[in-house]
């Protein structure tokens, strides 16, 4: 009787190897995101910052964890994973900055059926991009290879921020008031809300998305659609701690419809005027092509606003300067006025393709 074949580890479908090869892989990722209060050296069981050393001397922490949703699965179809890492860190980062955290480290999540190096490591080096751009140390993750748990090819990631917040700095909506301006910052496209619709769209009109896109000869359609999301955190650090700013809303799902609502007050309602800004070509490619209205477009997508700033009129023209002089393109969408609690997106005839005015509105 001969004995059983002994089992291992590998032939279950986990590779040790492969794991440690990209962990020495990213070791460097992780290194190039160094800032102070975190040396960012990976391998221990737990990554440590210290907020002594980042500055602050009476803070809150606020965290946030994400997803980057259903654009991880054209990612995934079209080999395109050099940016799904910003997007994640943009999601986590972008969160933290409305409540007026600078962002300090961040922990990634990411599972697949197999461990396919090149993917995991395309992915990781833009996880590491997002955290220079948000200026947070990348301090730990984990890489988990479950076989079994995900179709061939696939993975999932998570990102978890934590960012920090003097206290007397801490943003959260209660300084908003009726006769405040709203600032729209441009968002590069669909950010990471809105792709399951996207890619019923794609499914059902056959697109062809490695072709040149019908609104720009320029751009290949599927780098229109996959264009990472902004991380606005170093442009609006510096106005948060001169407090000229009295609220920020991120606009992720639900749009800028049910986004703004979040932070308002009792007593406030917001108006955004649609026919503010242009509507971004790509924008106006999705709504054409799924016949959407206008007032679903409101809920669905940003609209071309990634950031939503509120500030007092009278420092409007002030802070919309210094956000142009950071880099970001910056519209007058609207005002604060005395109402119930929500948001109103309201735009003339032909605004958003509408064939006649329309409005919009969500009560928070």
């Amino acid at each position: 009787m001969t004995d059983p074949k002994p089992y291992t580890y590998a032939q279950a479908g986990v590779s040790i190897d492969a794991g440690n090869a990209l962990v020495k892989a990213i070791a460097p990722l992780a290194r190039s995101t160094r800032r102070p209060g975190a040396d960012a050296d990976l391998g221990g069981f737990g990554g440590l910052f210290d907020l002594k050393a980042a500055g602050f001397s009476d803070p809150l922490l606020v965290a946030a964890n994400d997803g980057v949703g259903t654009k991880l699965k054209l990612a995934i179809e079209h080999d395109a994973h050099d940016g799904v890492g910003i997007d994640l860190v943009a999601m986590c980062a972008n969160d933290l900055i409305v409540q007026g955290a600078e962002p300090l480290f961040f922990l990634d999540y990411y599972a697949s059926g197999k461990l396919v190096a090149g993917v995991a490591e395309r992915v990781i080096a833009s996880i590491a991009e997002g955290c220079r751009q948000a200026g947070c140390a990348l301090i730990g993750g984990e890489t988990a290879e479950m076989p079994g748990m995900y179709a061939d090819g696939d993975y999932d990631l998570a990102g978890f921020c934590v960012g920090a917040v003097e206290r007397d700095r801490l943003l959260d909506g209660s300084r908003i008031a009726p006769g405040d301006m709203m600032l729209g910052l441009a968002s590069t496209g669909v950010h990471s809300n809105g792709f399951s619709l996207v890619r019923r769209l794609a499914a059902d009109k056959s697109w062809k998305l490695n072709r040149p896109a019908l609104f720009d000869q320029e751009t290949i359609l599927l780098d229109a659609l996959m264009a990472p999301t902004r991380i606005y955190v170093k442009s609006l650090l510096p106005l948060l701690r001169d407090g000229r700013i009295n609220g920020l809303a991120h606009i992720t799902g639900g749009g800028l419809l049910e986004n703004i609502p979040r932070i308002l007050p009792a007593g406030c309602h917001a108006r955004v005027d649609a026919d503010a800004w242009t509507q971004p070509r790509l924008m106006a490619f999705l709504q054409a092509q799924g016949n959407i209205e206008p007032e679903e477009m409101a809920r669905t997508f940003n609209c071309g606003i990634g950031m939503v700033a509120v500030v007092k009129e009278d420092a409007a023209e002030a802070v919309a300067a210094a956000l142009a002089e950071a880099g970001e393109t910056v519209h007058r969408i609207g005002s604060i006025q005395p109402g119930e609690r929500g948001c109103t997106v309201a735009g003339s005839v032909e605004t958003w393709s509408a064939r006649a005015a329309w409005s919009a509105t969500h009560h928070g």
